[in-house]
């Protein structure tokens, strides 16, 4: 099956009341658990990797080893790229045939990422490409989580509605007091802020940090616009932890027998979020 918009099953998610699950994957491996889980529940899921796992593979092949995974499902999948750091990375997705980017210059000035963001649109946009921007900063919650910028810094509604009309971005990420990584406290999400910034702009909006989110906070964010929540560091700690059980028990030395249980490990936490965004049976 090859890969559909993003943009399609954001707002088809908008228009229904859930959320698409997008999971952070690696290699075959990974995405081959993620799409077994959202082909056994009937879910829309997007794949996603960015620059740290692009130390990995690059996106010409990640995205050769998406298509023969995914090709093997009939789920609607988008492959996106997360936190994209430049045009040129933008151009490169756009090359292996990406159906979503991200270009994260939530970090510089206003100006500047309003006119990148506007730059990416002019090159995806005839391709059928959707665009991610983000307005405001998704900090990290410590010092693990590779994505992100170091400190959050709210969204202002006022600016997210005004980069949304000037840039003409898709779907919009916002900071409304989540971060990447497992959360060592309870968030607190300024859920007005949330109500505010979707009552100005008209795309989906983008949770990311959804890793440790409580259900009832998710849920709310679900109803106040959020169509896109981002899963990658309670995948990495499955399969870290199971590793890690693993070496220490001195058992599954042989490289492919422990990641092959570690896989297995990911693969309930790929259903469940699945089902906490309420994608199942969406497909």
């Amino acid at each position: 099956m090859a890969f559909v918009p993003m943009g399609e099953l954001l707002n088809a998610a908008l228009a229904g009341g859930y959320a698409v699950p997008s999971f952070c994957v690696w290699n075959a491996e990974s995405m081959q658990t993620v799409m077994a889980a959202a082909a056994d529940l009937r879910s829309p899921v997007i794949l996603m990797g960015g620059p740290c796992e692009f130390a990995l593979l690059r996106p010409a092949l990640m995205a050769a080893v998406a298509r023969t995974v995914v090709r093997r499902h009939r789920v609607p999948v988008a492959l996106h790229l997360d936190h994209g750091d430049s045009i040129e990375q933008v151009r490169e997705c756009l090359r292996a045939r990406y159906s979503g980017v991200m270009l994260d210059y939530s970090t510089k000035p206003f100006r500047e990422n309003a006119d990148a963001l506007s730059r990416v649109v002019a090159l995806a946009r005839p391709r059928g490409v959707t665009v991610e921007g983000e307005i405001g900063a998704v900090g990290r919650v410590d010092s693990v989580v590779g994505e992100g910028t170091k400190a959050s810094q709210l969204t202002d509604p006022a600016e997210a509605e005004a980069f949304a009309r000037e840039t003409g971005v898709d779907a919009l990420a916002i900071s409304f007091g989540n971060a990447h990584g497992i959360y060592a406290k309870l968030p607190q999400f300024d859920f007005q802020r949330l109500a505010d910034i979707r009552s100005r702009v008209g795309v989906p909006l983008v949770l990311h940090g959804g890793s440790g989110t409580p259900d009832a906070d998710l849920a709310q964010a679900i109803r106040l616009g959020i169509a896109k929540v981002n899963i990658a560091s309670d995948l990495v700690q499955a399969v870290r932890q199971s590793l890690l059980d693993q070496w220490g028990a001195k058992r599954n030395l042989w490289i492919p027998l422990a990641l092959g249980e570690a896989q297995a490990a990911m693969a309930p936490v790929v259903a469940r979020w699945i089902t906490r965004v309420g994608a199942a049976g969406k497909a």
